[in-house]
């Protein structure tokens, strides 16, 4: 995997690998005609196998990671029945700086961008924005071809926008390296030297730079800051106290350091410019732990943990946060690739697959040093995520990724 991360399709690729069966851990024949209160009991144990089976699996997958390079990986998985599965390995070299934990907290990366769609709907349902809202309107003179362009295009990437992390003049500020703070203003302006990628509206294509928009109206129309709002309109109601919109390089709590190979260990592929990353050097790897993305802002400047984002996502789905029209406008979908338009799904901020076990609801983020993969049922009951510890994959490790991708998938359903 590039460590030029800040595209989703790096991370979402791994549902190309070959598919888990989990699913049959899940499923234990009960003996026949079994008494009430028997059946209740050969239940209770069908289920407790069923999850030890589970457990088993995915910290087999966890480990295999590990041995494929992943500094460290967090699992969660709730299935809306009894205790969360909860996991944890790292790589012995790693324990000198942080014993991981699976409560710790993680940079979510693109996964803020579901926070940002979420704020946008409730000013919608309070009727001080729209989704039919041209982007001239709230940034005048900001975005290229933003008459044309509309909120809603903003949200579901279909605007036809360059995406702002493939201009190497934001290489610095993507590895660390550049101390300079990349405003919303500045990045609009950059992109506005990059000719559309189609017209708006008639192509989907992820770019960073919509969300970068979206942060800019979404202060333009409150007159309050993203950290305020997240706070104010879903960390606080919510109760989450490990989540919070980072404004800079500094942590709340107890958090999972993130790693990068240094320039000698390096994929030969990696394009020169994302080759070096600023933070202390052992074991071969760069600690990015304490690096502040400078370009970062409404496309991934969220932290949070893992229990959060379920207690967001259960939250979320359930229609606590959103008006029933407000969820449903979310959750409908544009294709990502048109040749196959059953596959995957992007909504408002939210992308929905088919897998082998039932239809998910999702959202992927990178960046230096921290992967991260959220994923609900449509109720937001069953939720899980992963976290590794790196952007960069070896091919083992893209190959053990894929199949963690599907085991979450189906281990929240039943």
């Amino acid at each position: 995997m590039n460590p030029r991360v800040r595209r989703r399709a790096q991370l979402t690729g791994l549902r190309a690998g070959a598919a888990v069966a989990v699913c049959a851990a899940l499923v234990v024949p009960l003996a026949a005609s079994p008494s009430s209160a028997d059946s209740v009991r050969g239940s209770a144990v069908v289920r407790q196998d069923a999850t030890s089976a589970t457990r088993a699996h995915l910290r087999d997958v966890a480990r295999k990671l590990v041995a494929a390079g992943v500094p460290g990986v967090i699992v969660r998985v709730d299935d809306g029945h009894g205790r969360p599965i909860e996991i944890s390995e790292q790589a012995a070299w790693t324990r000198k700086d942080h014993r991981l934990r699976a409560d710790d907290e993680v940079r979510e990366a693109s996964n803020t961008k579901t926070m940002m769609a979420t704020l946008v709907l409730q000013l919608v349902a309070e009727h001080r924005l729209a989704l039919t809202d041209p982007v001239e309107k709230w940034l005048p003179g900001q975005v290229r071809n933003g008459r044309a362009i509309t909120l809603r295009m903003l949200l579901n990437h279909t605007s036809g926008l360059f995406d702002y992390t493939d201009d190497p003049a934001l290489a610095p500020a993507l590895t660390g390296r550049d101390p300079h703070v990349w405003t919303s203003t500045e990045i609009l302006r950059l992109v506005s030297g990059h000719p559309a990628l189609f017209e708006p509206g008639s192509e989907w294509s992820y770019s960073n730079t919509n969300y970068i928009a979206i942060g800019a109206v979404l202060e333009k129309a409150t007159g309050k800051s993203l950290a305020t709002l997240v706070r104010d309109r879903i960390a606080g109601p919510l109760g989450l106290r490990h989540t919070f919109y980072a404004t800079g390089s500094a942590w709340r709590g107890r958090h999972a350091h993130g790693y990068e190979p240094d320039a000698a260990h390096m994929p030969p592929d990696v394009p020169e410019e994302f080759r070096t990353y600023a933070g202390p050097r052992h074991d071969d790897h760069v600690d990015v732990t304490g690096d502040y993305v400078t370009a970062d802002g409404a496309d991934a400047a969220i932290v949070s943990t893992a229990g959060d984002w379920s207690r967001f996502y259960g939250a979320l789905m359930s229609g606590r946060l959103l008006p029933v029209a407000q969820l449903a406008q979310m959750r409908t979908t544009v294709p990502e690739d048109p040749g196959d338009p059953q596959e995957l799904g992007y909504g408002l901020g939210i992308e929905t697959a088919k897998t082998d076990c039932g239809t998910v609801w999702d959202h992927v983020g990178i960046v230096p040093g921290y992967a991260t993969y959220n994923v609900t049922d449509s109720t937001g009951r069953r939720t899980a995520a992963f976290f590794f510890a790196t952007s960069t994959l070896t091919k083992e490790g893209h190959q053990a990724g894929a199949a963690l991708m599907d085991a979450v998938d189906c281990a929240i359903f039943d």
